[in-house]
C-alpha cells in the first residue's frame, strides 16, 4: 500500500474518497479510473472491478459524499437546542471541504449531462429527508418537507458562500440564525 492509499483508507470506501478528491480538485472531466486509482494508490482495474462503469462510480461517490456530509453535519439533530449544529457544520467545512465541492461539481455537471439529474435530485432529497426527520422528531407538524427544503436551501447557499471565500464568522452568524429559525419553528425557543 502506498502513502496515498493510507490517506484514503482501504477498500471500496478508499476508492470513493479518492473519486471525491479527484473531482473536487480537477472537476468531473478529470475523473478517470486511472486518476482514482492513482489517488487511492491501487491498480485501476480495481476501480473498474468495484464499479463497472464511470457513471456507476459517479453515482456511488455522490451517494457516499451525501451520507458523509449528512452524518458529519448532524442535520438530523439540527432542530434540537444547543450550539452543536453550527459547530458541526463549520467543522465539516473546515475538515472536508472536498465533500461539498464534489457535490457542487455534480450539481453543475447535471445541468450539462441530464443522465446525472436523477442522482443529484436524490442527493438533495437525502439532505431534505435528514432535516425533515430532525424536524419531525422535534415536534414540527404540518408540511415538514416544505420547511425542511426551505431551510436546507439556506444551508446549501451558506455552504456555497463559505466555499467561495465568505468570512467564516459571517457564515457562522448566518448558521446561528438558521438554527434560531429552526428552534422557533419547532417551538424549542430561541436558544441557539
Amino acid at each position: 500500500m502506498t502513502a496515498a492509499a493510507s490517506k484514503y483508507g482501504t477498500g471500496k470506501e478508499a476508492l470513493l474518497r479518492a473519486a471525491v478528491s479527484v473531482v473536487a480538485a480537477k472537476g468531473l472531466r478529470g475523473l478517470t479510473y486511472r486518476s482514482v486509482a492513482e489517488a487511492a494508490g491501487v491498480n485501476n482495474t480495481l476501480v473498474a472491478h468495484h464499479f463497472g462503469s464511470r457513471d456507476a462510480l459517479i453515482a456511488a461517490a455522490l451517494d457516499w459524499a451525501a451520507e458523509q456530509s449528512i452524518s458529519a453535519s448532524r442535520l438530523r439533530e439540527a432542530a434540537t437546542p444547543g450550539r452543536s449544529f453550527t459547530e458541526s457544520l463549520l467543522e465539516l467545512l473546515l475538515e472536508e471541504p472536498e465533500l461539498q465541492v464534489f457535490q457542487y461539481e455534480m450539481v453543475l455537471e447535471a445541468r450539462r449531462r441530464p443522465e446525472l439529474s436523477a442522482a443529484v435530485t436524490a442527493l438533495y432529497e437525502n439532505y431534505v429527508s435528514a432535516l425533515a426527520d430532525g424536524l419531525t422528531a422535534s415536534g414540527l407538524t404540518g408540511d415538514v418537507r416544505v420547511v425542511a427544503r426551505t431551510l436546507f436551501a439556506a444551508l446549501d447557499g451558506l455552504v456555497l458562500q463559505y466555499l467561495a471565500g465568505v468570512e467564516r464568522s459571517a457564515i457562522a452568524a448566518s448558521l446561528e440564525e438558521v438554527h434560531a429559525v429552526l428552534m422557533l419553528r419547532t417551538g424549542s425557543g430561541t436558544q441557539s
